[in-house]
């Protein structure tokens, strides 16, 4: 697959917006480990390359053991491996990312609301909704994935 286009060079103010939200997202009350783990694991259901790349490297820098990282995708299943509220947000991140299938249900808003306050919460949702743009953004256009840059 080659790139597209380079919708950083043709739209730089849309792209700096996106770019706001992240900003905002990294100065909320949310852990940033938290938040990566989040990105990567909407990165996986929407199959994106370059985002998958870009997270998982993130997450290795920021000390996540590799054994966490491979077993995101299976979160549910990993026992203790994930605390509490990752496994809220992996859930909340993943019924918010498949809205067409699940339509969020009541069960998922209340199991997300038993760990995260109002505040969290609705910042947890910008994040997953930027991250899903960002994967849009990025698969539509077929941003190159690093690790396919360095072979």
């Amino acid at each position: 697959m080659s790139k597209r286009l380079d919708y950083n060079q043709i739209a730089p103010a849309g792209v700096k917006a996106l770019g706001g939200v992240y900003g905002y997202i990294m100065q909320s009350n949310l852990s940033p480990t938290l938040v990566e783990l989040v990105y990567l694991r909407i990165s996986q259901i929407n199959n994106c390359a370059y985002c998958l790349d870009m997270h998982t490297r993130d997450l290795l820098k920021k000390g996540e053991p590799i054994e966490k990282i491979a077993l995101l995708q299976a979160w549910a299943e990993a026992g203790n491996l994930f605390d509490a509220q990752e496994r809220a947000a992996l859930a909340w991140a993943e019924t918010v990312t498949r809205v067409a299938e699940t339509g969020v249900p009541d069960e998922a808003y209340e199991a997300a609301r038993a760990v995260f306050d109002e505040r969290e919460l609705v910042d947890l949702t910008i994040a997953i909704s930027l991250m899903n743009s960002y994967n849009r953004m990025a698969i539509s256009f077929r941003n190159t994935p690093q690790a396919a840059l360095e072979k």
